[in-house]
């Protein structure tokens, strides 16, 4: 095999945001790569409405869970103090604050897909309480007046400020299909810190998605394998996600879509389905990804989904297609039978990522290609059965 021309694959980088290092390999495209898919989404597929809503009318529908603010995402909570005050400060002065976008259900329930953070700080702040209000601390204009106030300390008429100010919405209809309706999201998450893509598709999902990939990614096994617990950008969900996608429709399902986002969409739908994926499946799901988690320890170490080229033995950050890959291939053995075989299986494994270029470029690349994503999987499953 011959090395690649344009790709240099000896370069890992990994993955930053505001937080820090991220732990998970950066994933790079080829320049000359196609687009992963075209969507000609026709007009009439696009439902979106405005809707005005006073903050106090907004807060309540939070509290009586119509609107609801994504559980578990923490990404969106990471704003420091400074920025919280100033964000109740703007609301203070009158200032109009920028449109959210709602997704509504089928049952009028809603989900913030934008504005979360903006929405979180105020629910915080005039509900909160003790337990998880703030008081105002690094205001501008308002020094005089309300640095260090909570909520509660606020004189009437400013609280009255702060429940009557209207807010503007943009609500997708629910007979927006999925695809549609994340693909308009994408285009219109461009403030603040830009939310990638699992976290888009955690706001937009339903309750049982959120509770199955939380399960996954809360045991020990995982934390083991992975050293990550409650990852700051939701890169432990979508690991798990795409061991659902692969575990429930296999590289052949891929093929129907051949790029990763409209996979892991669909993926997301399935689970949020109870007819699609029956509880029964949703369990043997996860005990299948709990045991690959054991499986991949077991035979990798701190090494597991990390390249681990022969004589190297640097610890680098996950690389999200060798987790799917070697996830879905060590789910189907029993640890009894890999510890026989672990030297044999993990030389094959340590092999392909020093000398086979072509698999390579499958874990390092454009890996969204159907091509690169067969390759993978077929070498991976070779790898796995060394030493028999």
């Amino acid at each position: 095999m011959t090395s690649p021309e344009t790709t240099d694959l000896s370069q890992i980088k990994e993955e930053y945001s505001v937080e820090g290092g991220l732990d998970v390999e950066e994933e790079s495209e080829s320049d000359t790569s196609p687009p992963e898919i075209d969507r000609p989404w026709k007009p009439e597929q696009i439902r979106v409405n405005s809707k005005q809503f006073s903050l106090r009318n907004a807060l309540d529908m939070i509290d009586d869970g119509t609107l609801e603010l994504a559980p578990d995402f923490q990404r969106g909570r990471v704003w420091k103090l400074g920025q919280k005050s100033r964000l109740i400060e703007s609301v203070l002065l009158q200032i109009p604050l920028p449109a959210f976008y709602f997704a509504e259900d089928t049952d009028g329930a809603m989900r913030v897909v934008d504005g979360l953070q903006r929405l979180s700080t105020i629910h915080d702040f005039v509900r909160g309480g003790e337990k998880s209000g703030f008081a105002l601390k690094g205001v501008e204009y308002l020094k005089t007046v309300v640095e260090g106030a909570r909520f509660e300390d606020l004189p009437a008429p400013w609280k009255r400020r702060i429940n009557n100010a209207q807010i503007m919405a943009h609500v997708i209809d629910p007979t927006t299909p999925p695809d549609v309706m994340y693909d308009i999201f994408k285009r219109i998450n461009t403030g603040g810190t830009p939310l990638n893509a699992q976290e888009i598709r955690h706001c937009m999902s339903n309750k049982r998605s959120r509770n199955i990939l939380k399960r996954m990614t809360s045991t020990d096994e995982f934390n083991r394998a992975t050293k990550w617990r409650n990852h700051i950008r939701m890169n432990d969900r979508e690991m798990a996600l795409r061991f659902a996608g692969f575990w429930l429709l296999g590289v052949d399902g891929y093929a129907k879509y051949s790029a990763m986002d409209p996979f892991l969409q669909h993926t997301t739908t399935l689970l949020d389905d109870e007819r699609a994926v029956p509880t029964d499946r949703a369990e043997q799901l996860m005990a299948d990804f709990d045991r690959a988690m054991k499986n991949a320890r077991l035979l990798f170490g701190e090494h597991a989904f990390r390249k681990w080229p022969l004589g190297g033995n640097g610890k680098n950050p996950i690389n999200r297609a060798l987790f799917e890959t070697w996830s879905i291939v060590l789910a189907g053995y029993a640890p009894e039978d890999l510890t026989r075989r672990r030297d044999a299986i993990v030389e094959a494994a340590r092999r392909l990522m020093t000398s086979d270029y072509t698999y390579l470029e499958a874990i390092t690349a454009s890996t969204g290609g159907l091509r690169r994503v067969k390759y993978r999987f077929e070498e991976a499953a070779k790898a796995a059965e060394a030493g028999k």
